[in-house]
């Protein structure tokens, strides 16, 4: 995580009010609710998953059985169920 230094960010009068409350020490500022980003949306890991459960349940609704789903995906057949008989697609 990047330090940034408040008094070259913050006005001199939020900066004399934090200072109210702490003085020469790190404080962390976490994103706003509305601006976090959901688990994955970085890194792509969220489409990854949604689009490989996506072709695990196309697998299975065109007859592959599960234990070639196994074997293709290297998932364990609990972990192929779970996907298969979810009821919405997530990932």
């Amino acid at each position: 995580m990047k330090s940034v230094n408040a008094a070259k960010l913050l006005p001199d009068h939020l900066l004399k009010e934090i200072q109210q409350y702490i003085q020469g020490e790190s404080l962390y500022i976490p994103a706003c609710p509305s601006k976090r980003r959901k688990w994955g949306e970085s890194s792509g890991a969220a489409g990854y998953y949604r689009t490989r459960n996506a072709e695990i349940r196309e697998g299975y609704r065109n007859g592959t059985d599960m234990d070639q789903l196994c074997e293709q995906y290297g998932l364990s057949i609990d972990s192929i169920r779970k996907i298969v008989y979810s009821k919405s697609p997530q990932s």
